[in-house]
């Protein structure tokens, strides 16, 4: 194998170079790649040799200062005889993609630290009943992360479990609101008294995604997390709508001047012509929360309406 290296003008534009500027080098790749990744790159020998790594994630510093991921993927060709004579390689901007999953670490890391000291934490319900949970709620009840998964219920006090599963499920099934409350006992012997909130989620469309949900000790205020805001939101009907015009007074027109829509979306919305989890919908909320309305979880899991 020569060592002589050919990019494409892509290749050059991802390292943040002018395609054809430079002369294509391994050197040249090294010296962009953050010194604290180059090790996870094969040496120059190692590349003639045909031992190169299926993928590599490594971040690049181009001439400008900018920092960007690159997914490396190459492959080394052999001739018959097993000599290595050429090696191909891709390149992938992941930059987005690892930021999101860096977030979504430091996410979980949050809202572990949050239930070991508040015992508060949200998590997500998918279409195949499956809890999404963070680690350490099950270190602290000292049961296993995959059963409490699976069966969430088994935190609950034995006398109380049934009952609180059957009208969870029952709200489950027919992809509505579910708050109630329960008491749970953990590994050190403690006896705490919970109130758990569960809301349906839907896409634009309005499909069925699952559910979000928020549990927090009776004791404590309630946090409300992006996601279940999202879908108490969702949860606003036609009828909520006309009940918060009138507390404010205001007109179709004038909901659909505060809102940025137009007069026959907000009729549709009061109509319940538009899917729960439309946008139009979210934006004819969020314009009534910020003149003075309150949409109110009850604890028959209703929702209520009021002002100021």
């Amino acid at each position: 194998m020569s060592g002589e290296q050919i990019w494409s003008p892509g290749f050059f534009r991802l390292l943040g170079l002018v395609p054809n500027a430079a002369k294509a080098n391994y050197d040249l790749l090294l010296s962009l790649v953050h010194p604290e990744d180059r090790h996870r790159l094969p040496s120059l020998g190692e590349v003639r040799q045909g031992h190169v790594p299926r993928e590599t994630i490594v971040r690049v510093i181009r001439p400008n200062g900018t920092m960007r991921v690159l997914s490396l993927v190459m492959e080394a060709r052999f001739s018959g005889d097993g000599r290595p004579v050429a090696v191909n390689g891709t390149a992938l901007d992941v930059t987005d993609r690892e930021q999101l999953a860096l977030m979504q670490q430091d996410e979980r890391r949050r809202r572990g630290a949050l239930y070991l000291t508040e015992h508060i934490t949200t998590y997500s319900v998918g279409l195949d009943l499956r809890f999404e949970f963070p680690f350490e709620v099950a270190q602290v009840h000292g049961l296993p992360h995959d059963e409490i998964c699976s069966n969430p219920y088994l935190m609950i006090v034995p006398e109380e479990r049934h009952a609180f599963q059957e009208a969870a499920q029952a709200q489950i099934d027919r992809q509505q609101f579910f708050q109630g409350t329960a008491h749970e006992r953990f590994a050190n012997g403690e006896l705490w008294h919970f109130k758990i909130i569960t809301v349906p989620v839907r896409d634009p469309d309005g499909s069925y995604l699952g559910r979000c949900g928020l549990k927090y000790p009776v004791r404590s205020s309630m946090p409300v997390s992006a996601a279940l805001g999202e879908g108490l939101d969702q949860a606003v009907t036609g009828h909520h709508l006309r009940a918060a015009r009138a507390l404010l007074d205001w007109s179709m027109m004038e909901l659909a001047q505060a809102s940025g829509l137009s007069h026959s979306t907000v009729r549709r919305l009061e109509e319940d012509g538009e899917h729960r989890g439309s946008r139009t919908r979210l934006q004819a909320v969020a314009s009534l929360r910020q003149a003075g309305i309150r949409f109110i979880l009850m604890d028959d899991g209703m929702l209520a309406v009021a002002k100021g």
